[in-house]
């Protein structure tokens, strides 16, 4: 398997992360980037030799539009499917991102509804939806599923049989590993955080930053 990071800006000084895996069956991208950064990513796919008919599956490790705002289109354009927690459908599916979120604050959900959503042509239904254990082996990638909630709840992992965490927003690297600061409920990132202590990972591929051993992130948790 070959791993190709993607990455763009986010905002001030944070990238937001793709990763694309190539292996001898295609290729999986997992997550899609913010919309505006649309030409970014296709030209990075050109790069891989991925063309239409190439790209097989996208993930998602959730519904915010940062990590999924290309997918409808993408998977237009390379006839792929998109696969993701049904915990997160709705964000996806009508374009607001604290959908089945924790924060009812009205303020906080004006801001979101003006500035993080998914326009119309954006939004998409998956066509299927992962759960804890899911197994890509059909798709030549030897790998599995982790439910992982804390910053939605519909956050997932993939983690590869060689060790390869791909986390989404659940770890970030600004500044140092941690756990990423935005999130919806504390309670349950810690309990997702405990879970990944448990397994055999070497490497983190966070959404936010570059990828750091697991061992640092371990050092300070």
């Amino acid at each position: 398997m070959e791993i190709k990071t993607i990455t763009t800006s986010f905002i001030l000084n944070v990238t937001n992360n793709c990763y694309l895996l190539k292996n001898s069956n295609g290729f999986i991208l997992i997550d899609t980037g913010r919309s505006n950064k649309r030409e970014i990513i296709e030209k990075e796919l050109e790069l891989a030799n991925c063309y239409p008919g190439d790209l097989k599956l996208i993930v998602l490790t959730h519904g915010d539009f940062d990590h999924c705002g290309n997918a409808a289109y993408l998977r237009k354009k390379y006839g792929s499917k998109i696969a993701m927690h049904k915990g997160d459908s709705g964000m996806v599916e009508k374009g607001d991102m604290l959908w089945n979120r924790s924060n009812q604050n009205v303020l906080v959900r004006g801001l979101f509804k003006l500035f993080f959503r998914l326009g119309k042509s954006d939004r998409f239904k998956p066509d299927f939806y992962l759960d804890e254990g899911f197994d890509f082996s059909d798709y030549g990638l030897a790998a599995r599923v982790l439910e992982i909630p804390g910053h939605s709840k519909g956050s997932i992992g993939i983690l590869t049989a060689s060790g390869e965490l791909f986390c989404g927003d659940l770890l970030a690297n600004v500044g140092k590993p941690d756990v990423w600061s935005i999130i919806d409920d504390s309670a349950v990132a810690n309990d997702s955080v405990e879970k990944l202590k448990n397994l055999q990972i070497k490497t983190v591929y966070p959404g936010h930053g570059k990828p750091f051993p697991m061992d640092l992130f371990l050092k300070t948790h």
